[in-house]
C-alpha cells in the first residue's frame, strides 16, 4: 500500500486543470457525477465573480478506475478551463513571437511580488496563473474521491460558513447541513445569512472584498487516527497545515481554539463518560472542546476545524502599489475577482479534510483493496472497548 499522496496542475487561465491522487485502494465505487456534485458546490455563493457562470467545471477521469470501480492505480482527473479559447495567445506553451504584453502592476496581498523575486520573473503572470485559487477546484475534484473512500467507514465531512466580516452565525449543536446547502453563504444561521449576503452586497458596491471564518466537521471517524509519538504524525497538525494551505488563509484553530485559551482549564477540557452506555461506540466525551482530537490523535468525537479566510486580495478598487521594472508607484493590477469567498472555502476545506482523513486511515488501516482495508477497520474497531484488568 503506498502512502496517499495528490498533486495538482495547471494555471487558472491555461487550457486545463490536472489532479493526480496515488494510493486510493482498489474497488472503491467512484462515479464522474459523484465528483461533480462537490465541484457545483465549489462554484456557487453569494459574492463570487462571474467566471463561476461561464465555467461549469466537471472533472473528467482519465485513469485510475474501470466499470465504476478504482483499480489501485492513480486516478488522474482533468478539469477544462472554459476560458481557455479567450486566453490561448497570452497562455500559449509554445515560443511567443515578438513581445509579449508583461503584467508588472504588481497587487498586494498576491504571490506577485515575492513570486517573481523568487524564480527570476520579470512578468508576474507567471506567478499568478498558478498562485492563483483556481488550483482548488483541481482539489476538491481529488477531495471528493477521498470522500467516497470515507464513507465507506462511516465517516462523513460537511462545512459551513461561521461568519463574515463582523456577521457571526449562532450555531447551537450539529448544523441543518439541508439549510447550510441551501443558503446563498451556506450558513446555517438564516438571519445571519440575510446580514452576510447585504454586507456582500455593501462591500462590493465599495469596490471592496470581506473574509470570514468557515468550520469543517468530521463524524464517524474512528478513535487513534494520527500519532503521539512524532510531531510530524501528529493529525491536529496535519489538518491544521491542510487547511493553512488554502488560498487566503492566514489563521486555522481546531475545537475551542483561541476561546479555549483564554479561559481557566476547568473549561478547557472534555470529561470521559462511563462506557457502556452508547450502542454506537464505547467512548464518549461530555463536551467538545478539543474538536475530536487530543495528543495528536482522534478520540471518537466530531473533528472540528476552522480556518480564517482574509479578504480577497484583489479589489476592483486597486489599492496603491508598484511596478515590477521601474518601482514607480502605480495602481494594482485588476482582473474579474470574487468579492468573498468564504462559502466556497468551506467546501475546499472539506476536501483537504478528506484528503488528510484518507491518507490517515490508510497509513493505520492499509490494504491494497477496499475489502482488505474494511477487515483491517473491523478487527480493529473490536479492540477500543475499555480495557479490563486480567489476572494470570
Amino acid at each position: 500500500m503506498s502512502e496517499l499522496r495528490l498533486l495538482t496542475a495547471g494555471e487558472s487561465h491555461g487550457k486545463a486543470l490536472v489532479a493526480t491522487l496515488e494510493g486510493i485502494p482498489a474497488g472503491v465505487p467512484l462515479t464522474e457525477d459523484y465528483i461533480a456534485g462537490d465541484l457545483r458546490r465549489r462554484q456557487r455563493g453569494h459574492g463570487r465573480s462571474k467566471r463561476q457562470q461561464l465555467e461549469q467545471d466537471r472533472a473528467e477521469i482519465l485513469s485510475g478506475v474501470r466499470h465504476g470501480l478504482t483499480l489501485g492505480a492513480p486516478i488522474a482527473m482533468l478539469i477544462q478551463n472554459r476560458v481557455w479559447e479567450d486566453w490561448q495567445e497570452v497562455m500559449q506553451v509554445g515560443p511567443y513571437e515578438g513581445e509579449s504584453k508583461k503584467l508588472t502592476r504588481l497587487r498586494p496581498g498576491h504571490a506577485d511580488l515575492a513570486g517573481s523575486m523568487k524564480y527570476a520573473f520579470d512578468d508576474a503572470r507567471n506567478v499568478l496563473e498558478r498562485a492563483s485559487a483556481r488550483e482548488t477546484a483541481a482539489r476538491v475534484a481529488a477531495g471528493a474521491v477521498c470522500r467516497r473512500f470515507l464513507e465507506e467507514f462511516g465517516i462523513a465531512i460537511h462545512s459551513h460558513t461561521a461568519s463574515i466580516a463582523d456577521v457571526v452565525a449562532d450555531v447551537g449543536g450539529e448544523p441543518d447541513w439541508v439549510a447550510v446547502e441551501s443558503s446563498p453563504v451556506r450558513c446555517a444561521d438564516a438571519g445571519a445569512g440575510e446580514r452576510m449576503v447585504h454586507a456582500i452586497d455593501t462591500a462590493q458596491e465599495a469596490g471592496d472584498t470581506l473574509g470570514g471564518v468557515f468550520e469543517m466537521r468530521a463524524t464517524g471517524v474512528p478513535i487513534g487516527l494520527g500519532s503521539h509519538v512524532m510531531w510530524d504524525r501528529k493529525l491536529d497538525g496535519q489538518l491544521a497545515q491542510a487547511v493553512m494551505s488554502i488560498h487566503a488563509v492566514k489563521g486555522v484553530e481546531i475545537g475551542g481554539g483561541f476561546a479555549v485559551a483564554a479561559g481557566p482549564g476547568s473549561q478547557a477540557h472534555d470529561v470521559i463518560l462511563p462506557s457502556g452506555q452508547w450502542a454506537d461506540r464505547p467512548w464518549r466525551r461530555a463536551t467538545n472542546r478539543a474538536g475530536g482530537l487530543e495528543g495528536g490523535m482522534t478520540n471518537g468525537e466530531t473533528i472540528v476545524v476552522r480556518g480564517a479566510l482574509k479578504p480577497i486580495s484583489t479589489l476592483s478598487k486597486p489599492l496603491p502599489s508598484v511596478d515590477l521594472h521601474t518601482a514607480e508607484e502605480i495602481r494594482a493590477h485588476y482582473e474579474r475577482s470574487d468579492v468573498c469567498t468564504v462559502p466556497a472555502a468551506g467546501v475546499i476545506g472539506e476536501a483537504m479534510v478528506a484528503l488528510v482523513l484518507a491518507r490517515s486511515m490508510l497509513d493505520k488501516f492499509g490494504g491494497d483493496s477496499l475489502p482488505e482495508t474494511k477487515r483491517n477497520y473491523d478487527a480493529y474497531q473490536e479492540t477500543i472497548g475499555p480495557r479490563r484488568l486480567q489476572k494470570h
